[in-house]
């Protein structure tokens, strides 16, 4: 195997090293390890402490990121990422999960982790990565009429192609093969127990991952994949599998969220006023859509709750913004509390 079989393009190529380094890609992360592939081999690599001194976790390796090694095994530095999906701590601290994917592949099993919220939630940070979304919806074998599952996506998830899969029978595997462009890198995101190893092993034709059985008491696959690694499958496809996240924080990005909830942005555009809230001004588009049930109430309260999330990361790094922004949401959250009040009594 050479490098340009882990995807190494022209895009990296170009990225100038020093002549005494040479190039290669970090497939795991480990605590003070990386294990990375150059065209020679695979080893255990550890960053130059010097280099790195400064810089905040975002700029360490992440796994897919391609990287400058010396020739004595250590990370010099990482090159230009095309992609990079991250997450927002409790503490407004980035996280950067995986990086220089073409696909996010969202997966999701169809019984009780299936949740629109979190979709929209994996949605709103798989756009923002720049990478292309797709939702994978596992155990498709369980559900004998897939219409109400299909209606519900067509709510949230919009031109963002799904496909059933069912990981014992490889049934759906077979479309899903034909959309993807060979040879790219795909990163799966979902919680724990959604089959995510299962949905690896089905896709590359054999079986690479530990799998667990599923549980009785809630349909959930055990926990299995404990950090994250990159696989090269014999097909060509490169996956990046990542552990189930309970915190999983949107960040501070907006252009995520304006396109997962792009009906929303799409409305806001016709209200009477530029700088409505969308919760009581008069001629709010939104609220009309809301009135005549052309806009789930649901999926106006997860915006609110993404954009609140969004506001709060921002004043965590801008304490100037705290005051203002917390009497806007009071604001906003009182009367979206007297809507529900009214519409409760009709």
């Amino acid at each position: 195997m050479t490098l340009k079989d882990y995807g190494f393009t022209d895009f990296f190529e170009k990225q100038e090293i020093s002549t005494e380094s040479i190039y290669g890609r970090v497939t795991a992360v480990f605590k003070d390890f990386y294990r990375v592939i150059t065209d020679e081999k695979e080893f255990l690599a550890t960053i130059k402490r010097g280099n790195f001194y400064e810089l905040s976790a975002t700029f360490l390796p992440a796994v897919g990121d391609f990287v400058e090694i010396s020739k004595d095994g250590q990370i010099l530095s990482v090159l230009t990422r095309k992609t990079v999906f991250s997450r927002m701590n409790k503490d407004s601290e980035e996280q950067l999960i995986a990086a220089n994917f073409d696909y996010a592949l969202i997966v999701m099993s169809l019984n009780h982790d299936f949740n629109l919220n979190r979709l929209e939630r994996y949605l709103t940070v798989a756009w923002d990565s720049g990478a292309t979304p797709i939702i994978i919806l596992t155990k498709a074998d369980l559900v004998e009429d897939l219409t109400m599952y299909t209606e519900q996506l067509e709510t949230v998830a919009y031109g963002v192609p799904a496909y059933y899969v069912d990981n014992l029978s490889h049934h759906g595997f077979e479309a899903l093969k034909r959309d993807l462009k060979p040879h790219s890198t795909l990163v799966l995101l979902g919680s724990s127990g959604v089959g995510k190893s299962s949905f690896i092993n089905s896709l590359a034709g054999v079986d690479l991952m530990k799998t667990a059985d599923i549980r009785a008491d809630d349909s959930k696959g055990k926990h299995t994949t404990t950090h994250r690694e990159m696989h090269l499958l014999n097909n060509g496809w490169i996956v990046i599998d990542t552990p189930g996240m309970r915190e999983f924080g949107v960040g501070i990005n907006h252009t995520g969220l304006e396109t997962t909830f792009s009906d929303i942005e799409e409305l806001a555009q016709h209200c009477r006023f530029h700088d409505c809230s969308h919760t009581k001004e008069p001629g709010c588009a939104v609220q009309t859509a809301i009135d005549d049930s052309s806009l789930s109430m649901q999926h106006y309260e997860n915006w609110l709750k993404l954009q609140r999330e969004m506001a709060y990361h921002e004043r965590k790094n801008s304490p100037a913004l705290a005051r203002q922004e917390r009497d806007r949401w009071k604001a906003i959250h009182k009367s979206l509390r007297t809507q529900l009040k009214t519409r409760s009594k009709k």
